[in-house]
């Protein structure tokens, strides 16, 4: 995952930067809004945190410009927390706001949460209008959250994981439940089922007397 850090106080532009990498993060850094721009059209980030007040170009005109392109998450860093300035900032299509100082914990938190929302984090698999995040056991549909269980997201990230490979019944049961509570192997046909209704995943291909399969 590809982030960049726009921000002019060069200290916080290289700790946020350091902590993101330890974290497994590449990222680029930028000192103002032109740079900032400049970076983004040769890096192309999957989601940029962005000062508002900087020279040359401040925050908000800058993610204006970018919005006319790209949809990329965006979380807002800045030292004024009043109200009107988180208003501005999600007049133009930010999409989270953290105010300093902060906890680089949250910090990551927050960068966490706006990759899987976007579908942009690596735990996150979408098909058609479903998305799903594995690592979080939600789901959604048409952005709508679906009423996915458990074992239905295993079930369907065992799928996944076989992409293109015909699964039998069997194997599923043998993956998803113990041997002292395995049912019988049809009851891996409602939970399909389930699957297919829930997030309507026409991507879910039944082989006949074998199994199944994503495609």
């Amino acid at each position: 995952m590809k982030i960049l850090v726009v921000e002019d106080e060069e200290s916080i532009r290289e700790g946020i930067g350091e902590f993101l990498r330890s974290q497994g993060y590449e990222v680029k850094e930028a000192a103002d809004g032109l740079e900032g721009l400049d970076v983004f059209r040769e890096f192309q980030p999957d989601l940029m945190i962005l000062d508002i007040m900087m020279p040359k170009m401040n925050g908000l005109a800058m993610l204006k410009e970018i919005r006319k392109t790209s949809r990329l998450p965006v979380l807002m860093l800045t030292a004024m927390s009043d109200e009107k300035t988180q208003v501005a900032s999600f007049d133009a299509l930010a999409d989270d706001y953290i105010s300093k100082p902060f906890s680089l914990l949250i910090l990551k938190k927050r960068v966490e949460a706006l990759l899987r929302r976007s579908g942009r984090s690596e735990s996150v698999w979408t098909c058609g209008e479903a998305k799903v995040d594995f690592d979080g056991f939600q789901a959604w549909y048409q952005e709508e959250e679906a009423d996915l269980k458990p074992k239905e997201i295993r079930l369907l990230k065992y799928l996944v994981d076989h992409t293109g490979q015909v699964l039998t019944r069997q194997q599923m049961l043998d993956q998803l439940w113990d041997m002292e509570e395995a049912p019988f192997d049809r009851v891996i046909d409602v939970y399909i089922k389930n699957l297919r209704k829930k997030l309507h995943l026409e991507c879910i291909t039944t082989v006949k007397g074998v199994g199944y399969k994503i495609q």
